[in-house]
């Protein structure tokens, strides 16, 4: 079987159930732990020459000059490149709207704004010949002020993003009344993504051009569309394959320089190269969460409701280009709230431009509130759950639209009793097991729900069975399967006989898989063709006259295989399509909006960000929510910090595969422990560099950190939010989980730790 092609073999759709929100297993799974799954720097592209990048070693300056000369005389060297020689491409703009300056773009820098930027590279026959070669590579600098982080006073207090500016009401006047005040700053550091699979990229010319890339990525067609600017290639020239990705957490969703590297060296030596970046390059190469900084005040009545919430947010960005994490967009959705100011600045330092990294701004922005509300409860002699219940908002006050769904007040009643939070003492330091002290701590989480347009074909064969075709991606979240479940429960076929084919941009279209937002737009698009194949197989049925069902019903359904009348006569599928001599019946559609549309604007909402800005027009607020219970264990004599129990309940609409959504939320769960306790990039103040770029010292959560996690699901299908009732789930259980361990910390020690990770240092 092909690597592209993905069969759902567990689950039989032929016992009357729905195939679709059936618990099925991976359908890539056994490929996948057989080692029969070919990721993309295993692609067989003969006569491959390797490429490895050289970085710069220091924070901030200029490239004065670079000496090839020892590289290129070392054995199997083929090509040294940096800005002197390389082809130059045209310049093209990130996801952040960052365009390069000048006419023409190299990869390469010659002014260097964080340590680790990209160079030189060198392409050699041998991946170890092209190492030996890159230490050869002699460059000389010009040093400049290095501002490492946004912990230096040099970087002053950044500049002011008005687009994040929101408001309404009179903060200032709410919290001059106001009998009980908080206000406190919470901080995050810069994390990274550190996806199991590192970057890296095969790239092929097979003509000048006409250009192949294998590399693992969330967005095959924007990439595809990236690559086709940069060479000026039309776009379908350039075809982008990821059939398997090993995590990305939104570090893979565009081209980045160590990929122009790959392409313009192979246009240049006309041979395939390979680039792999290695797992220390990974925190220097593109960017992940920026460190943050966020000062809440919130203001309330003595009874517990929230009177104001005044909120500063700031976050690093590289020297000279603009990346925000939007700190404010939970904070001004969360609770009733009718006087809130929000603001936000940006504070340019020596970094790689930060990325998207797991809930982008969701995720630190409900550290701060989650965190605020517990110290405002303990202000308040009040239970921090009861402050949460008394102030649920009955609408959106940010756009002062009805919620789509929201049953967060059904994840606290569940969530609660399974906890068993009845029991607990609300005086910190009051519950202990011999030297343990116990703490209990709740936040709660949420994520928008985006629904971008999307494309699916799909392909009912001559022998019965069934394709999906798409250009969307798996990265391991189970998109093989439920649209393989979504074609059968479509198509009243067993989910054992479809087969999918993803990540090739040569298929059907399919947006960015970011913002949790694939399975939504992909089951609503499969899901509308395969009811359209289904009604050209009824019609076939009804009116071919070689059919063995012709004038035998005026209607006719689609059961386990088969065609059948109401009056339960039935032929096979495959036995129709031979009787009316059709090989195949092959269906596609689109979720585009209404209307004829050139080929150009079709494209535009499969390669832009333009189709994730569409829930802004509908007239419902769309969010899922979670609500988290955790107890950590402290040790008193050592600050040594352990989370021993999570109990989470979640709102993320009608579950497509409830097994699947589980092992999602259960993931966003663990990358909130290790949010909370152990992950910190951790920065040189003199030079910029890294100093833990690797998982020995970039502490990630294993399974000896993570306890027995216990999740529930009180969602109900919303059918205001997504054509087949889901909301968003793979980013949603991140989302609360550390500022709920914050709380469980202060709860067992009385110590209130408002900066991430949790330390032994800062609790000792």
């Amino acid at each position: 079987m092909s690597a592209l092609e993905r069969r759902a073999k567990q689950g039989d759709a032929s016992d009357g159930a729905s195939p679709l929100g059936r618990p099925l297993s991976r359908a890539d799974g056994p490929d996948k732990v057989q080692g029969r799954a070919t990721y993309a720097l295993e692609q067989p592209v003969a006569g491959v020459l390797h490429c490895v990048l050289v970085q710069s070693t220091v924070g901030a300056g200029r490239v004065v000059s670079i000496d090839r000369n020892a590289a290129e005389a070392s054995p199997g060297v083929r090509l040294v490149l940096d800005a002197g020689n390389s082809l130059r491409l045209r310049p093209v703009s990130d996801f952040y709207g960052n365009k390069p300056e000048g006419e023409t773009y190299t990869p390469f820098a010659e002014v260097v704004e964080h340590n680790g930027e990209l160079v030189a590279a060198v392409v050699a026959d041998t991946l170890e010949e092209a190492r030996a070669a890159a230490r050869l590579v002699t460059i000389t600098y010009e040093d400049a002020a290095v501002i490492a982080s946004f912990a230096d006073a040099r970087a002053g207090e950044g500049r002011p993003v008005e687009a994040q500016d929101k408001g309404w009401g009179d903060v200032d006047a709410a919290l001059a009344a106001a009998p009980v005040v908080i206000s406190q700053t919470y901080e995050t550091p810069r994390e990274y993504n550190t996806p199991i699979e590192p970057h890296g990229l095969v790239a092929h010319w097979e003509a000048d051009d006409r250009l192949t890339v294998y590399e693992p990525s969330q967005w095959v067609d924007g990439m595809a569309q990236h690559f086709a600017d940069w060479f000026g290639l039309a776009f379908e020239n350039v075809r982008i394959v990821s059939p398997f990705i090993g995590g990305g957490f939104g570090s893979k969703g565009q081209p980045l320089p160590h990929s122009a590297v790959a392409a313009i060296a192979a246009k240049m030596l006309g041979r395939p190269v390979k680039l792999a970046v290695t797992r220390p390059q990974t925190f220097t190469a593109y960017g992940g969460r920026p460190g943050t900084r966020q000062t809440l005040t919130l203001g309330a009545d003595r009874d517990g409701r929230i009177l104001a919430l005044d909120h500063e947010g700031a976050n690093e960005t590289a020297a000279t280009k603009t990346f925000v994490e939007t700190l404010g967009v939970v904070t001004s959705m969360m609770y009733a709230v009718p006087n809130l100011r929000s603001r936000h600045r940006i504070v340019p330092v020596n970094t790689v431009t930060p990325g998207a990294f797991r809930a982008p701004g969701k995720n630190p922005s409900a550290f701060g509130l989650e965190c605020a509300m517990d110290e405002l409860a303990e202000a308040l002699a009040m239970d921090p759950l009861e402050l949460r219940r008394l102030n649920e908002p009955d609408h959106d006050f940010e756009n002062g639209k009805p919620w789509s769904s929201r049953r967060l007040l059904q994840a606290y009643d569940v969530g609660a009793q399974a906890f068993g939070w009845a029991r607990r003492n609300r005086t910190p330091r009051s519950m202990r097991d011999g030297r343990q002290l116990i703490g209990w701590g709740m936040a709660v989480g949420t994520h928008p729900v985006y629904s971008s347009p999307a494309e699916a074909m799909v392909r009912i064969l001559a022998d019965g069975s069934v394709e999906v075709l798409s250009s969307a991606i798996d990265m391991g979240t189970g998109t093989y399967t439920i649209l393989a479940q979504t074609a059968a429960d479509a198509l009243g076929v067993p989910a054992e006989r479809v087969t999918v084919r993803l990540g090739d941009s040569r298929l059907p279209r399919a947006p960015v898989a970011g913002g949790s937002q694939l399975a939504n737009l992909m089951v609503g698009a499969v899901h509308k063709t395969a009811l359209a194949a289904r009604d050209e197989l009824i019609a076939l049925g009804l009116g071919d006259p070689a059919s063995p069902l012709r004038d035998r019903a005026n209607t006719l359904s689609v059961e386990g295989g088969r065609v059948m009348t109401p009056r339960g006569e039935a032929v096979g599928i495959a036995e129709l399509l031979a009787a009316t001599g059709r090989s195949v019946i092959e269906v596609k559609r689109d979720t585009l909006p209404e209307g004829e549309r050139s080929d150009e604007e079709r494209r535009k909402f499969f390669t832009t960000m333009a189709g994730m800005e569409r829930g802004a027009n509908l007239p419902v607020s769309r969010h899922s929510f979670c609500a988290h219970f955790i107890e950590v264990r402290v040790d008193e004599d050592f600050g040594t910090v352990r989370v021993s129990r999570v109990v989470s309940a979640l709102d993320a609409g009608r579950l497509y595969n409830p097994k699947l959504a589980d092992s999602q939320f259960k993931g966003g769960i663990v990358m909130g422990i290790g949010m909370a306790l152990l992950e910190e990039g951790v920065v040189d103040p003199r030079n910029g560099r890294i100093l833990n770029a690797n998982l020995a010292d970039y502490r990630i959560a294993t399974n000896a950190d993570v306890p027995a996690i216990e999740t529930i699901s009180v969602g109900e299908p919303d059918y205001a939010a997504t054509p087949l009732g889901g909301k968003a789930v793979g980013e949603l259980a991140i989302v609360g989980v550390a500022p709920a361990i914050a709380n469980a910390v202060y709860h067992a020690t009385g110590k209130r730790i408002r900066r991430l990770p949790i330390t032994l240092e800062s609790l000792v």
